[in-house]
């Protein structure tokens, strides 16, 4: 029989067919009032590109815009398994996805950071604690939003003579012209790229921003260590577009300002490896983190 495991984050929504491996990919998610009707046509578009054909044994999906209000994940998952023809499925978090890609034995604490970040801790006895991933207005701190959103403001002081000059302001983007995006977020986290490359370049400007996302994600990473019990060393994966894409141009200082107690390990895997293996096997750990629809 076949297995589905989807990644839904706000950049991009990536789909696996298991076991021939199959991929497709859709549109990230995008806040609005037809939130959950876009994700279905994501998921649509992306199993069409998959070649999806027949009947779906388990379909496993971590998303970002996991919808919160009350029953309307249960109402979602049946959305789904009647789009996909699914006889069970499996929704959660993409905190849970990462976490479960990254750190198969199922200890310890990821961090996820793309768009937006949130973080998971998870102890020996399967007790977990989740810190941020409170979104763009109030929480994702260090986040390529957060980045985007500072490199843009130091853009407009910059040019307005309000604030020290940095090449960021080299930019050819009026950053005033994204509030009619339908995208924005999106939009301000596709900056911090140009803030990262400013900072590699010796731009002060730049440099500060970065220390200072740094900075907040450790302030992250402690506080989860602090919630894991014992004494002894915690595993940390950091995952994520951002982290891939600053390497150790970010992982250097928040190495450098997290208690010894956090050790930063290499990820086993992304949140689409952690989908199917939440697709592929039993839930263990995440199962009350996990809302499950059968037919």
């Amino acid at each position: 029989m076949t297995q589905i495991a989807i990644d839904g984050g706000q950049s991009a929504l990536r789909l696996r067919v298991l076991p021939s491996g199959r991929t497709g990919s859709g549109p990230g998610y995008t806040h609005g009032p037809d939130a959950m009707a876009k994700l279905l046509d994501a998921i649509r578009l992306a199993a069409a590109e998959a070649r999806l054909n027949g009947p779906v044994e388990v379909v496993a999906l971590g998303l970002t815009g996991y919808p919160q209000a009350p029953g309307a994940a249960e109402q979602l998952a049946a959305d789904v398994a009647e789009l996909l023809d699914a006889g069970e499925v499996r929704l959660t978090q993409d905190m849970v996805t990462a976490h479960a890609g990254a750190l198969p034995d199922g200890y310890g604490v990821v961090v996820a950071a793309g768009t937006g970040l949130v973080c998971l801790a998870v102890d020996r006895d399967g007790t977990w604690r989740k810190l941020d991933g409170h979104g763009y207005l109030f929480g994702d701190a260090g986040s390529a939003f957060a980045i985007g959103r500072a490199g843009l403001v130091a853009v407009q002081r910059a040019r307005d003579g309000r604030g020290p000059a940095t090449k960021l302001a080299g930019t050819s983007l009026d950053p005033v012209t994204l509030y009619r995006s339908s995208t924005l977020v999106d939009d301000v986290a596709r900056f911090a790229p140009e803030v990262l490359r400013c900072a590699a370049e010796g731009d002060p400007v730049a440099h500060e921003l970065v220390v200072r996302a740094a900075a907040d994600i450790a302030e992250t990473i402690s506080a989860a260590v602090a919630q894991l019990g014992g004494e002894g060393p915690v595993p940390v994966a950091c995952v994520g577009g951002l982290f891939a894409g600053a390497g150790e141009q970010l992982l250097i200082p928040v190495r450098a300002a997290v208690p010894a107690r956090a050790e930063l390990t290499p990820a086993a895997g992304n949140s689409l490896d952690g989908a199917e293996r939440l697709a592929t096997g039993p839930a263990g750990t995440y199962a009350d983190l996990i809302v499950t629809h059968r037919r």
